[in-house]
């Protein structure tokens, strides 16, 4: 029900946006703008408040573990992401778009929410570590793969000194340290990030009124991507990671992060770095759409 409502809320959202859109309020250069407000303004905000959580693993060795089961995971999915639209036969220059939707899920709009209402705080805990090695790719090498598309070229790494690595290493170091923050800031990094969920939904819903509705469940590519992203992927990696993680709560945060429906900054980097954004807005719709059933049938699936 949980996830129903989120989902409902979700596309509640994208509907304003296309409405906005196709009725004029929302203009050309609308979307470039709000993706650069959130690129540069919210998610950042996000990101710190984040490292501003006051609850904290107590055992030192567990946060380790948990690092290093998110390092392990993205390690597997950065391959994935090379390899995936090569299988799926994409249009070379489509590959960046594919391999950012590869790699990047709704882990903070949509993820932790769910975790917070089926284990507690304490599941959130570690879902904040993979979502800083998150942050931290995506600002890298989301930035990096939208810009070059499907050309091979070499990364430039003044454009990857950004406002997002630096929100990334400041949210670090306070999660780290536990540096006491005046509430005035936590509440202002809070209050500011907010605004990085329904924005990112109306640029989708903007993205969306500029491309046919019918192309999200004609597109076999797109559709056979989703269950991969959806359903495969989540289920082998969770088999294999079965055999290091007992605790059936971590399972089940990794499940969650593993299973989320493709991230809406995926759209906001395509918008802002000329990547394919009417690919990864039909990407987002779908696997959010999708993942109404998928979520559920894995956890019932995987006994979790």
């Amino acid at each position: 029900m949980l996830l129903l409502q989120k989902m409902m809320m979700f596309f509640l959202i994208m509907l304003i946006g296309y409405i906005c859109r196709k009725s004029g309020v929302f203009k050309d250069t609308t979307g470039k703008t709000i993706s650069s407000i959130v690129i540069n303004i919210g998610n950042p905000a996000l990101i710190i408040a984040s490292g501003m959580n006051p609850e904290r693993l107590e055992n030192k060795g567990k946060l380790l573990f948990t690092l290093g089961v998110a390092l392990i995971y993205f390690a597997i999915m950065l391959a994935v992401a090379e390899l995936l639209p090569r299988l799926l036969h994409a249009d070379r220059e489509d590959y960046g778009a594919y391999q950012v939707m590869t790699l990047f899920s709704n882990i903070g709009f949509m993820g932790y929410p769910l975790l917070d209402v089926m284990y507690g705080s304490n599941a959130i805990i570690h879902a904040v570590i993979f979502n800083l090695l998150y942050n931290v790719l995506i600002y890298t090498y989301g930035i990096h793969k939208m810009q070059i598309g499907g050309c091979q070229k070499n990364i430039n790494w003044k454009q990857l000194v950004n406002i997002g690595v630096g929100s990334c290493i400041i949210a670090i170091i306070l999660y780290i340290t536990n540096l006491p923050v005046p509430l005035i800031l936590e509440d202002t990094a809070t209050f500011t990030g907010a605004i990085t969920g329904p924005l990112s939904m109306l640029v989708i819903g903007d993205s969306l009124a500029q491309t046919r509705l019918r192309d999200l469940f004609t597109d076999v590519r797109l559709l056979v991507f989703s269950v991969v992203k959806l359903v495969l992927l989540p289920a082998l990696l969770l088999w294999g990671l079965c055999f290091f993680i007992k605790d059936p709560i971590f399972r089940g945060v990794c499940l969650v992060m593993m299973a989320t429906p493709v991230g809406s900054m995926t759209v906001m980097l395509a918008q802002q770095y000329n990547g394919d954004y009417r690919l990864t807005s039909r990407g987002v719709a779908l696997t959010t759409l999708l993942s109404v059933i998928t979520m559920p049938f894995l956890f019932w699936a995987l006994k979790l």
